[in-house]
């Protein structure tokens, strides 16, 4: 017996049987990840799972103990993941085609469901991500076709974002993950012919937006002018009804006024002269009135 001990290679075989059941029942758990211990294809115990609030080092992380040969452990990531949409084709309610890139974040908070959803085998991490970007695009593709491409330049942007995380997080429950995100990066019309019509109708649109305007300017400003132009006459017709003599002899000044000044740059005169009589009825202010 002392002889089978003192044999380097039996000593060397059993202690690598120890460490390879050691490395069987004993497993490290870090901080950043969770782990389900699954004995015989059923999930059976969580291992520092996600819960709201919990701080560094106070987790369930650490050592963790199984049946060794019988229990296995399927890891997953217990940190904010992403799931990217690049390109994706969307139809506005106005019928505009967008490429879309928009990106969401969550976190894995239940991984049982998870791993019910999308099976027990090893990757179910980039399982889990593979289904909720299909769910993803879903979700954008039913809240963009129900806004105009014009919402997406304003600020009920941030309201659609808020709407495709609401939709998105009710199709992700049962994959035990919590949608922390959701951002549309560009939603941009296609390049070539669609952008050239979009930008052309909406040029149009400006030009028959400004013509409208224009016009009622344009009208408001006639309404205002014939408004002073009607003050005015009544204006005269008081000042002639209170002073006749006085209103003849404004407005014959005002006549010569226009008739003998000489013109400025910006109106010079013409060249036209008049020939008048000294007796002339035009002229009879400078004869003191007619008198």
């Amino acid at each position: 017996m002392s002889t089978w001990l003192r044999n380097p290679i039996t000593l060397g075989m059993v202690a690598l049987l120890l460490v390879i059941l050691l490395a069987s029942t004993v497993a490290i758990v870090p901080e950043t990840r969770q782990a389900v211990i699954v004995r015989l294809e059923k999930p059976l115990v969580k291992v520092n799972a996600y819960h709201s609030g919990e701080k560094l080092g106070q987790t369930g992380a650490g050592v963790v103990a199984r049946v060794p040969f019988i229990d296995r452990i399927v890891w997953l990531d217990k940190r904010v993941l992403d799931v990217d949409l690049n390109n994706l084709s969307v139809l506005s309610t106005d019928q505009r085609p967008l490429d879309v890139d928009a990106y969401a974040r969550f976190r894995i908070v239940d991984p049982m469901r998870a791993l019910q959803a999308v099976g027990l085998s090893s990757g179910a991490e980039e399982r889990v991500t593979s289904a909720l970007q299909q769910l993803f695009g879903s979700a954008v593709r039913n809240e963009l076709s129900s806004n105009t491409f014009a919402d997406l330049l304003s600020p009920e942007r941030r309201k659609v974002m808020d709407s495709i995380q609401a939709r998105l997080q009710q199709v992700a429950a049962p994959y035990g993950v919590q949608i922390i995100d959701v951002r549309i990066k560009h939603a941009d019309l296609p390049a070539g012919t669609p952008l050239d019509s979009a930008i052309a109708r909406m040029r149009n649109a400006r030009f028959q937006q400004a013509q409208v305007i224009r016009a009622q300017g344009q009208k408001d400003a006639a309404i205002l002018r014939a408004d002073a132009q009607a003050q005015a006459a009544q204006i005269y017709a008081q000042a002639f009804n209170q002073d006749p003599i006085f209103y003849d002899f404004y407005r014959a000044m005002q006549s010569y006024r226009q008739t003998f000044a000489p013109g400025t740059k910006d109106q010079p005169k013409g060249d036209t002269n008049l020939i008048l009589t000294p007796d002339n009825a035009y002229l009879k202010q400078f004869e003191g009135g007619g008198k």
